[in-house]
C-alpha cells in the first residue's frame, strides 16, 4: 500500500532477530511494533511510527499483523503499550486473545 509521504509501497514483515514487526519502504524502516514472546504469551511493549508517516494507518497495519500472528501461533496477548490497548479495545474481534492481567485476582474488587 503506497503512503502519502512517498507514494511507494510499504511492506510489513516479522523480524524475529530484532523482536519486532517492521514496516519498510524499500530498505528504509519507517515503523515497528516490538514484541516479546514467551511460552504461550506475547507482549507488545511499543509501537513506533516515524513522524512523516504518522496518520497513514501504519500503526493499524502493524497491530493487525502482530495480532493475526499471535492468533496463528495460538498465543495469548499482553498489550503493554497504550496504542495496542486502545487498538484492541476498538477491534473486538481480537479481544479474546488478551491474557488476563496477572495482578487482577478474582474477587479483588
Amino acid at each position: 500500500m503506497p503512503t502519502a509521504a512517498t507514494n511507494s509501497p510499504v511492506t510489513i514483515s516479522d523480524s524475529p532477530a530484532h523482536g519486532r514487526f517492521e514496516a519498510r519502504i524499500g530498505a528504509t524502516l519507517i515503523a515497528f511494533a516490538d514484541y516479546v514472546r514467551t511460552d504461550g504469551l506475547v507482549s507488545y511493549p511499543r509501537v513506533v511510527v516515524s513522524l512523516p508517516f504518522r496518520g497513514q494507518g501504519l500503526g493499524d497495519r502493524l497491530a493487525r499483523t502482530a495480532l493475526e500472528d499471535a492468533r496463528r501461533r495460538g498465543l495469548r496477548v499482553r498489550p503493554a503499550c497504550p496504542f495496542m490497548e486502545r487498538w484492541i479495545a476498538l477491534h473486538p474481534e481480537y479481544r479474546e486473545l488478551v491474557a488476563p492481567d496477572p495482578e487482577e485476582r478474582p474477587g479483588s474488587d
